[in-house]
């Protein structure tokens, strides 16, 4: 039996530095490479090694977290003076009421940026406002998670001077957002030279440590407010990711688009029972298989058998 599994595409991007806003190091190729991201991990430096140069000539992750905040802000402030300046001609001068509300929109950003110094995803915005700040792509507007590296020795210890440093400064500049510690040599090592999953497994349990690879990927899912359902037959196992908040019949279109068009119901079993019950069987034995309708939100992780009207999407066809 094959098994296809859900992705997260992650893309390195190289470091930023002080005044990148302005043209430094990378300037404006780096941040535009963020702007077609949909989401950032900061991937901060906590570990200590000569042979491996830094930038401003010393380890501080915190340090280097407050050089990115403000690189952000500061290119956010720079793409929004040349949107103002557009639209703010035809606007003010023009008196063109169907750019009003764009530029509202962007006045509401100019205070964030400039006046309060903070990030856009911090304030609150109506669905008319997203909708104006989903066209540009503001950095500052992107959902963010912080991954701390540290040395090997420090990630199977747990311990790292840095760590109560750079929590200080989340909880105070990013709310609630989340602080994930891994060490790349490990992980590194892990794939290197324990590739056996025996090998792997008893290395694990001698150090009582994990890989942090699983939480990463499951928290930039939920960080993209993604999730994903599975369908399952006699040769695959498929996962699908969908938006969180998806209903059934959208769930069956990123399958094909007859499926969606066609809809009948949908059969769905939760992971977790499936897993406690062991079977397909057991789970209808124990009234955990139910049939599900058009109005029925799709949940992480569900498996779903979709029941649809073959000829739907022929007849859409003939009536176009």
């Amino acid at each position: 039996m094959s098994k296809v599994p859900a992705f997260l595409n992650v893309v390195d991007i190289a470091g930023l530095v002080k005044g990148a806003s302005e043209g430094q190091g990378l300037g404006n190729a780096f941040l535009s490479h963020i702007s077609a991201c949909d989401t950032i991990f900061h991937l901060c430096r906590a570990f200590e090694d000569d042979d491996v140069t830094h930038v401003e000539g010393d380890v501080n992750p915190v340090r280097d977290l407050e050089i990115i905040y403000e690189e952000l802000r500061l290119k956010d402030e720079e793409t929004l003076a040349k949107a103002l300046d557009k639209i703010g001609r035809v606007v003010e001068r023009g008196g063109d009421k169907k750019l009003k509300p764009e530029y509202d929109t962007l006045q509401k950003v100019k205070h964030v940026l400039e006046e309060e110094k903070n990030h856009i995803r911090f304030s609150d915005w109506d669905a008319k406002d997203i909708e104006i700040l989903n066209k540009y792509l503001f950095l500052t507007s992107k959902p963010a998670l912080y991954l701390i590296n540290l040395s090997e020795k420090d990630y199977i210890k747990k311990k790292n001077k840095w760590l109560i440093k750079i929590k200080e400064w989340v909880d105070k500049h990013d709310p609630g957002a989340l602080i994930i510690p891994f060490s790349g040599v490990f992980e590194h090592k892990l794939v290197e030279e324990y590739a056996d999953p025996a090998l792997k497994k008893k290395f694990l349990e001698d150090n009582n440590v994990t890989s942090a690879l699983d939480k990463i990927i499951v928290n930039g899912y939920k960080a993209l407010q993604l999730e994903y359902f599975f369908t399952a037959g006699p040769d695959e196992v498929k996962a699908w990711t969908i938006q969180k908040g998806t209903k059934a019949p959208q769930a069956a279109g990123r399958i094909h688009t007859d499926f969606e068009k066609g809809f009948i119901m949908a059969e769905v079993m939760k992971f977790q029972d499936f897993k406690e019950e062991g079977s397909e069987a057991a789970c209808k034995a124990a009234g955990k298989y139910r049939q599900q309708g058009r109005n029925y939100v799709v949940e992480d992780g569900d498996i779903i058998f979709f029941k649809f009207n073959a000829g739907a999407g022929l007849k859409d066809a003939k009536k176009k």
